[in-house]
């Protein structure tokens, strides 16, 4: 009971500390305001408590003076040098005009030196450096010209400046992530995107430009091909409007998009049979114990097929296409191979298809998961997200000639969780 209640407590403690840590994210204005609050709060022990007889009892007036002081922190966000020199204004009134308690640390002073290394230009923090120079010296010859008072005012003013500098740094860090992060999500759907809308128009160009031939000789096979374009255009836009609802999400009041699982090794035979549909005879089998893979690999598995049997409608002129997947006690070996016309020929004498050419080894310091594409004339991002999709996972991707140089394979291999038991009912 005792363990039970304790971490109700904790868990009832790191909600309200998240709570706090969200308002004061949403609106810095209030943290600004809660930490006058407490510097006004640690300046004002000095007041409550007695002090020796011999000294004049604390007065009113350098009370109020100390909240003087504190009270430009609250806009110490928007003009932080401005408040820096008003601080130093309203201390060296209330040394020089009142006879008030002394503070066992300048806690003023400190917050904002912090708040001008962490948010202002290198000149203005420079003329914070030339100001401490001379007011700290100056502040130590009103108060006690020890040399012991002026080496702790110089440690702990350079302590916050550091700390300062260290804040600013750590909020650079995390812009640039998140600009990277933000760079990652941008090429995901990018590459999601193109596999959608490549795969779709690919397919109903293809069974486009077979319907007016079908038209005239074979009526009943261009009713099929009419079937095929509509079926895949409404494929393509269900696709497209979740894709996108995701990306409105939370930018309407209430309104969340539905999450939809991301195509599997479950969809490979409706992908399988769009693609036959437009005339082109695909071949699929998988080797080795099929065994379940996580959601993310699946989803890379199904675009890399996706992807590669594109590139084949659109530029190989091929009659057969073969899918195979190889699964082994490591990894999954993914190999899709035309009959038809093969890389071609690209300027420099290189060997490309009109849509790149991928290369991949342990030579020229190619090591395993990394790989690369070489971009040929007229190209496109097939291949390329291929690769990257490859990478992302730990794997390899290569593509060239075909089996005794005829056609063109695409080859991926990625490393998957150790065998399980079979899958039943996957196709072979």
């Amino acid at each position: 009971m005792r363990g039970e209640a304790r971490g109700a407590v904790q868990r009832s403690a790191r909600r309200w500390w998240e709570r706090g840590r969200a308002l004061a994210s949403a609106r810095p204005l209030v943290l600004d305001i809660g930490l006058a609050l407490l510097v006004q709060a640690a300046m004002t022990m000095p007041f409550v408590v007695p002090r020796p007889p011999e000294l004049e009892p604390a007065s009113w007036p350098a009370y109020g003076l100390t909240t003087l002081t504190v009270l430009p922190l609250v806009w110490r966000r928007r003009a932080p040098f401005a408040v820096l020199l008003t601080v130093l204004a309203t201390s060296a009134l209330y040394r020089l005009a009142l006879d008030g308690p002394g503070q066992p640390l300048p806690y003023t002073g400190l917050v904002i030196v912090h708040t001008v290394a962490a948010q202002s230009s290198p000149r203005k923090r420079l003329a914070t450096g030339l100001l401490l120079l001379v007011a700290v010296p100056v502040g130590v010859w009103l108060n006690s010209r020890s040399l012991r008072e002026l080496t702790f005012s110089f440690f702990v003013f350079a302590a916050a400046y550091v700390f300062g500098r260290l804040t600013d740094a750590r909020r650079r860090d995390r812009h640039v992530e998140a600009e990277r992060a933000a760079a990652r999500e941008r090429a995901r759907i990018a590459r999601e995107m193109h596999d959608i809308l490549s795969h779709a128009v690919s397919l109903m160009i293809v069974q486009a430009e077979a319907g007016p031939v079908a038209v005239r000789t074979a009526p009943e096979r261009a009713e099929a091909a009419f079937d095929a374009i509509s079926a895949t255009g409404r494929d393509a836009m269900v696709q497209l409007r979740q894709m996108l609802g995701v990306l409105r999400e939370g930018d309407e009041p209430g309104g969340a998009a539905p999450r939809e699982p991301q195509p599997g090794l479950d969809e490979l035979p409706a992908l399988l049979d769009r693609v036959r549909a437009g005339g082109l005879r695909v071949e699929y089998g998988t080797r080795g114990r099929a065994r379940p893979l996580p959601e993310a690999t699946a989803a890379t598995v199904f675009r890399i097929v996706q992807e590669a049997l594109t590139n084949t409608v659109r530029h190989a002129a091929a009659r057969t296409v073969t899918v195979r997947l190889t699964y082994g006690e490591q990894d999954l070996d993914i190999e899709v191979t035309d009959d038809g016309r093969g890389p071609q020929a690209a300027p420099g004498g290189g060997q490309g298809r009109g849509h790149g050419r991928a290369e991949t080894g342990s030579g020229g310091g190619l090591g395993r998961g990394q790989n690369r594409v070489v971009a040929r004339a007229g190209g496109g991002h097939g291949l390329v997200g291929i690769r990257e999709r490859a990478a992302a996972h730990g794997g390899t991707a290569e593509a060239g000639p075909g089996p005794d140089g005829r056609g063109f394979r695409v080859r991926v291999r990625m490393p998957v969780a150790p065998a399980a038991e079979p899958v039943a009912g996957v196709p072979r």
